[in-house]
């Protein structure tokens, strides 16, 4: 029987299909915050993976999946996964055991760190991994390591959502709502989202709502195929959402459409925002988005006078050099509406990696320890300290962000770590990171398959893929689930837990990482998360499989949860208030120019994920979308004398890289747009601009200036 907290979800009982001399294991998909339910199918005989069923009893996705959903299990037995421990001798990577491997792992870090001091040896980390692969990635880079130089690839994807809503509610937990809350709503509101291609299982919700007679207001710059459906589509130009948020607040407040009661007993803030907003007028606005007046009105008004209402939004409004006051803004509309802390009506962000809400959470920020508490917090360092059995003195402090210890490898940073991440593809101006790896006096990578960074290392230690993993992940919603992985090791691959342990132990650390399963390093999560914003400790994996995941927080073992946050109107701040925030339009950090005359914008396609160094190698996928391309709008092309599929050149002011053209009104003629998912010469994160947001350090990835240019030369091939 399904848990009352599932009962607004589409999931039903269902009897598996099963088959003679098959298993069935019960596990979430990898590949996006929305952790579908899936069975995988395994030959008894040899735990050999076979195939994949959708799980009808999951809530979030009650039996559907998507292509990538589909296609995930075919990496389990690919024949590039890497088997064998790997050494650079005589430049090349050659087979080694796992004693030599780790003997020169140990004796290195022993050597960087005695010579140039524990900082010297740093640790960037991924959010793929399970909640207990990450909590101990954070705590052995500080008792293990003792560098405070720890953080992780997150930081690239969620991390303005994140300092957002601190700012704004004082807790960061993706979504205030269950996802079956939006089916609820009577308007949505989504910015920077192409949630058809990215979550496209959040689109039976969005569908759910509108059937149920919701509008829907998209705010992007391109029409993409969420925009198509949309009753009301502002095609902003990037980088403008500070604009377009403070044009719809000042209608807002303008027609009256604003809960002055809710403002003035759960807020603070609304006079400087009314003084703000005031100059944003409909036509101001319009002359900084390109949107026009009447669709800034008609979406103020649609959103303003609905009873219910949810703003959902994504790396669209969070890769940018503004994009903690992109967040803040956006969710000010649900502040000065009231429209929080109801059924139908709060903010979300659309997680993007597959733990990228529990990779947050539990120490790997370089600023936090478990349980979102502050690195900085003298009673968070202490108690955190006495759970892991050391002094407080020795957790070392805040270190750098991830692009900021990129660009002090072979400087500050001698030695490097890599886990479950592959940032010479993943980081802006990627010419420039390939020249810090090379940099280092050391380099081991920890991964499944040999990704472009992991080509450069010294070490490579392979691990288990998802299918192999047991342990939890955190949901887009907040939902905390359950991953049941095989009980097998191809070859001589090691969980990520299992691999760290043992570089503790020949540290002389290894009595804080004595552990037998993932269940043991979650029940420790679960203590150190105690008290913190993010409380785990009353979830255990028996609660996680009777309720099909449990909402944090979750303080004690008697708690079943918490699915929607803020219902009794208090927010995290000491006066239990919310923060309305108000900021000044400033645009991206780079503006076009002469020369580079179009803006550059980057993101995913339905066919792959992240760096693509799993999805590029499922066939299934990459027969759908095998390279990377530009979109140019029909008048663009014209101007550039560029025909559809025609080979082109896109540089800015840090590289350049050739593209075939994809001619589509669905872009605005002012820029032009390429999936990011390819490695080395296809790589459009050659161009893309490293300056970092002042307060969450993620790059701008979502604006640049480039030009474009056709290549005349007949018979040049693609990249």
């Amino acid at each position: 029987m399904s848990h009352i907290q599932n009962e607004n979800y589409s999931q039903r009982n269902y009897e598996p299909i099963t088959r003679d001399g098959e298993e069935l294991i019960s596990t979430h998909c990898c590949f996006c915050g929305m952790q579908c339910g899936m069975n995988i199918r395994v030959k008894t005989v040899d735990q050999s993976v076979v195939g994949v069923e959708p799980r009808y009893d999951f809530p979030m996705n009650g039996g559907r999946l998507c292509p990538k959903g589909v296609a995930a299990y075919r990496q389990a037995e690919h024949r590039e996964r890497i088997l064998h421990p790997l050494i650079r001798k005589n430049g090349q990577l050659v087979k080694a055991t796992w004693d030599e491997a780790l003997d020169l792992v140990t004796s290195k870090i022993q050597d960087i760190q005695g010579k140039y001091g524990k900082d010297a040896f740093g640790l960037y980390s991924g959010s793929s991994m399970t909640n207990e692969k990450c909590y101990i990635m954070g705590k052995f880079a500080r008792i293990g390591l003792g560098t405070k130089n720890i953080d992780y690839n997150g930081r690239y994807c969620m991390s303005s959502a994140s300092y957002g809503f601190n700012q704004s509610v004082g807790i960061d937990r993706g979504s205030t709502n269950p996802w079956s809350d939006i089916k609820e709503a009577d308007v949505l509101v989504l910015a920077g989202s192409n949630t058809a291609e990215c979550h496209p299982l959040s689109m039976p919700y969005i569908w759910g709502a509108r059937d149920k007679g919701a509008k829907i207001i998209v705010i992007d710059p391109r029409e993409t195929k969420t925009a198509l459906v949309a009753d009301v589509h502002l095609d902003i130009r990037p980088g403008t959402d500070v604009a377009i948020g403070n044009g719809l607040l000042h209608v807002m407040i303008a027609d009256g459409l604003v809960d002055e009661q809710f403002i003035e007993q759960h807020t603070t803030g609304y006079e400087r925002l009314k003084e703000v907003v005031a100059s944003y007028t409909p036509q101001r606005v319009a002359e900084i988005t390109g949107v026009a007046p009447e669709k800034i009105i008609t979406a103020a008004r649609l959103y303003g006078q609905a009873k219910e209402g949810m703003v959902m939004f994504a790396r669209g409004v969070e890769q940018h050099a503004t994009g903690t006051d992109a967040v803040s803004t956006y969710v000010n509309l649900s502040l000065v509406s009231g429209k929080i802390g109801k059924k139908g009506s709060g903010f979300a962000t659309f997680t993007g990696q597959g733990n990228g809400q529990g990779g947050r959470e539990h120490g790997q920020k370089t600023d936090q320890l478990p349980g979102f508490r502050k690195i900085t917090d003298p009673k968070a360092r202490e108690y955190i300290a006495s759970v892991w059995g050391v002094e407080e003195s020795e957790i070392p402090g805040p270190g750098l962000s991830a692009f900021e210890i990129l660009q002090q490898l072979g400087k500050e940073i001698k030695g490097l770590l890599l886990v479950c991440s592959n940032p010479i593809v993943s980081s802006p101006s990627i010419g420039d990171v390939g020249e810090y790896l090379k940099g280092l006096d050391f380099f081991v990578a920890i991964d499944m398959f040999m990704s472009e960074s992991a080509e450069l290392a010294d070490v490579v230690l392979p691990s288990t893929v998802w299918i192999e993993d047991n342990g939890t992940t955190t949901n887009v919603e907040g939902r905390v689930v359950r991953l049941k992985g095989i009980n097998r090791r191809p070859g001589e691959v090691k969980a990520d837990w299992e691999i760290i342990s043992e570089i503790a132990d020949r540290l002389g650390r290894g009595k804080y990482f004595k552990y037998n399963s993932p269940e043991e390093i979650f029940n420790e999560l679960r203590v150190a998360s105690k008290g913190g914003i993010a409380d785990y400790y009353g979830i255990t994996y028996e609660k996680l499989e009777k309720m099909q995941g449990v909402f944090w927080p979750c303080p004690t073992e008697d708690d079943e949860g918490m699915p929607r946050l803020f219902e009794d109107k208090k927010f995290n701040f000491p006066d239990g208030k919310a923060k309305i925030l108000a900021f000044e339009h400033k645009g991206p950090n780079e503006q076009v120019s002469e020369e580079f005359p179009l803006i550059l914008s980057t993101g995913r396609v339905v066919y792959h994920y992240l760096s693509g160094n799993q999805t590029r190698r499922i066939e299934a996928l990459t027969n759908f979308c095998p390279d990377p391309y530009v979109e140019i709008h029909p008048n663009t092309a014209r101007q550039y004398n560029i025909g559809n599929g025609e080979l082109v050149k896109i540089s800015s002011p840090r590289g350049h890289i050739k593209v075939v053209a994809k001619i589509t009104k669905i872009i605005r003629e002012d820029m032009i747009f390429v999936p990011y998912h390819w490695g080395k010469q296809l790589a459009i994160n050659h161009l893309t601009n490293p300056a970092l947001e002042p307060k969450s350090k993620i790059p701008e990835f979502k604006v640049c200036a480039a030009k474009l240019e056709k290549i005349e030369t007949l018979g040049e091939k693609h990249g």
